[in-house]
């Protein structure tokens, strides 16, 4: 089966990316196009999801030419949360894609949290009422763009994140469907019955008509227009990109943890058959479901994470290249008291503020372009300890090691401050591609080349194990500089 291959889709908030994987689970080529952001107010962030769908053909096939092996499957990866609205008929957008960095709609969280909802939400959903979910989003559309909810009423359109959206085109609109991952980052999916949620949908005024099926993580959902690769090719696979990269990441046993590191921070521990509820502002969410089976996580958001580092290069043209960072970071003897909270589009987990704004604290004259550099960095280390250590609190258990992947992943100096942090080891696998490889294993699953779980671990490599070296007085006084820098931030922010 060598010349056998599996193609992920990767699609992500910033580029969309397709990778190719051999049976043996080892990514081979790469194709990779950045796109747009579109930013019409504060706080507001869209996408040209006819962007999205143009890069994804592109790379599809560019992937697939370049390898050369014959496509057994594709899986699909995807930033989960953001929006997308389409006449069925057309398969045309309605609207931007409304991205799930957006706040447009924090007045109305903030008006159903205070008409009682929340409780009813945590329940059903595993979620909280914030702006980062997409039912507030859809809700948006439908209120907010001309004629659109007298056709959503009438059967014309369809709703879906990226995920479904690519299925739907790439069937040539045959299929409207999403998988159980990204079903429950919506705000309307009941995750204990597995099912859209009637109280949630009356909450937000939703038609259910606009919803896709949701399906098992591996699955056939479909088959490609053979226009694309030359014959119709199955997908048979989908999950949100986190969730992905638990997958990637091996992460099936109940303890296991990962970190993605990309234009965010997203950890999640593997809680098993157990949907543990959150008294510490973390959500319950969907790890996967695999034959109707759920295993559910425990998960930490943050917002900004190399979208701060990518904020230094194109914002402040501090470095050239995110590699820069390793090098800045390490020059120096410490922080020098400057700490960076990257609320640029609010805080997440554990503060849940969208109002919040970015600050950098503790400058004096004594501190440089690689002191603000290093506070960049050490603010996703802190950031990750934060939601750790609410996991442990709510009662999970002390993760074993962490396993990291994204593109800070490969950042020595970020691993080795991130373990002194945690406390624990950081684990590095080979391949911190773990986003893309999840799908290409869910799709290979789907078609028989990997028969479960088991076969996906036996794939996984670790490439460096970074050991805690740090002792706890340091630890527990850089927290606090950071604590004491998250409170001015919150005090200071604007509406």
């Amino acid at each position: 089966m060598t010349d056998t291959i599996i193609l992920a889709i990767d699609q992500g908030t910033t580029s969309t990316r397709s990778m190719t994987f051999g049976t043996d689970g080892v990514p081979r080529e790469t194709v990779r196009r950045e796109f747009a952001q579109h930013y019409p107010q504060s706080g507001w962030v869209e996408h040209d999801a006819e962007d999205i769908w143009r890069d994804t053909v592109a790379t599809l096939k560019d992937a697939a030419a370049a390898d050369g092996g014959k496509v057994a499957a594709i899986g699909i990866t995807n930033q989960r949360e953001t929006v997308v609205v389409w006449d069925r008929r057309t398969g045309e957008p309605v609207h931007n894609a409304i991205v799930w960095q957006d706040r447009r709609t924090a007045k109305l969280c903030a008006a159903l949290k205070a008409d009682g909802n929340e409780p009813l939400v945590r329940e059903r959903t595993g979620l909280i009422l914030d702006p980062y979910f997409s039912g507030t989003k859809l809700k948006w559309i439908l209120d907010n763009v001309d004629g659109v909810r007298a056709r959503a009423d009438r059967g014309e359109l369809a709703f879906g994140t990226i995920d479904s959206f690519l299925l739907w085109r790439l069937t040539g609109g045959k299929v409207h469907a999403t998988d159980a991952s990204n079903a429950s980052r919506t705000l309307l999916f009941d995750i204990h019955k597995g099912a859209w949620d009637p109280d949630m949908l009356r909450m937000l005024d939703i038609p259910e008509s606009l919803l896709p099926e949701v399906k098992n993580n591996s699955t056939i959902f479909g088959e490609t227009t053979s226009d694309l690769l030359g014959r119709a090719v199955p997908i048979g696979g989908m999950a949100g990109d986190q969730q992905a990269a638990v997958v990637g990441q091996a992460c099936f046993q109940r303890g296991d943890a990962k970190s993605t590191y990309g234009t965010g921070c997203f950890v999640l521990l593997n809680t098993g058959k157990e949907a543990v509820t959150s008294k510490n502002g973390m959500l319950t969410t969907i790890a996967y479901q695999l034959d109707g089976e759920i295993t559910y996580a425990l998960e930490g958001s943050i917002f900004v994470a190399g979208a701060a580092v990518k904020w230094l290069r194109d914002g402040l043209g501090l470095i050239n290249r995110a590699a820069d960072t390793d090098d800045m970071a390490t020059k120096l003897d410490g922080n020098g008291g400057v700490y960076m909270v990257p609320g640029f589009v609010g805080l997440g987990a554990p503060h849940w503020d969208p109002d919040a704004r970015a600050s950098i604290t503790g400058l004096t004259f004594a501190a440089t372009g690689s002191h603000i550099a290093r506070a960049a960095l050490e603010s996703v280390a802190y950031q990750t300890a934060d939601l750790m250590n609410a996991m442990v609190a709510d009662g999970a258990r002390d993760a074993r090691q962490i396993r990291v992947d994204g593109g800070m992943a490969a950042n020595d100096w970020f691993c080795q401050f991130l373990a002194n942090m945690l406390d624990t080891d950081v684990v590095r696998p080979a391949n911190i591609e773990t986003t893309a490889a999840g799908a290409a294993f869910l799709a290979g699953m789907a078609v028989g080349i990997w028969n479960g779980p088991d076969d996906i671990a036996a794939t996984w490599k670790e490439d460096r194990i970074f050991e805690p070296g740090m002792n706890t007085k340091e630890r527990t006084a850089l927290m606090a500089g950071w604590q004491d820098a998250v409170d001015r931030t919150r005090s200071r922010k604007t509406a």
